[in-house]
């Protein structure tokens, strides 16, 4: 099924990102254009985990859907790295690091998927937590601000997307270390 309720939240992640990137076009305060852009990047992470959710409690789940979720929170992630750095609230290498990372894996993936071999770089832990820090860190750090009169977000986006800069070698690390013995098998 194509149109089902968690695949248009998917494709909804991504006609959201010109959306975000607009907000930083218009004629308003940048306070608000922070303010509307992190809201929206919020809202919009949040459909990840609830398209997810949708497609298994409605039993909606669709190879398509399996295919495009993870493509969608790329996209969003990283164009929120791109525009972090063109703010200059994000360093240039931790962007390339969590780019970088998420084009390598994500070819590792297809190649092992063709080996048959897919079960042995599927979803661990610490990509889990690379990401739920990188989804707390972007936020912050589209705020720019000081949050509650007291948390001041660029100070902890800076130290969590630096953190998330860490767990994304070493997940990407661990992701080649699982696919290793099955490369060395097909490569000889």
């Amino acid at each position: 099924m194509f149109y089902t309720i968690p695949t248009l939240m998917t494709l909804a992640r991504i006609v959201a990102i010109p959306l975000i990137v607009a907000v930083y076009y218009l004629p308003i305060p940048p306070e608000t254009c922070n303010l509307i852009a992190t809201s929206m990047f919020v809202v919009f992470a949040i459909t990840d985990w609830l398209d997810g959710y949708l497609a298994r409690k409605l039993n909606q789940a669709s190879a398509f859907g399996a295919f495009l979720d993870p493509v969608a929170d790329k996209f969003l992630v990283c164009a929120a790295l791109l525009m972090l750095v063109e703010m200059h609230r994000v360093h240039v290498l931790v962007a390339l690091v969590i780019i970088g990372r998420e084009i390598a894996i994500s070819a590792l993936r297809e190649w092992m998927a063709q080996l048959g071999a897919g079960k042995s770089v599927a979803v661990h832990m610490v990509g889990k937590l690379k990401t739920t820090v990188q989804m707390v860190a972007i936020p912050f750090l589209l705020y720019d601000g000081v949050l509650f009169n007291v948390i001041d977000t660029r100070q902890w986006g800076e130290f969590l997307i630096w953190a998330a800069a860490v767990l994304t070698i070493w997940s990407m690390v661990y992701y080649m270390q699982k696919a290793l013995p099955e490369i060395r098998a097909r490569v000889k």
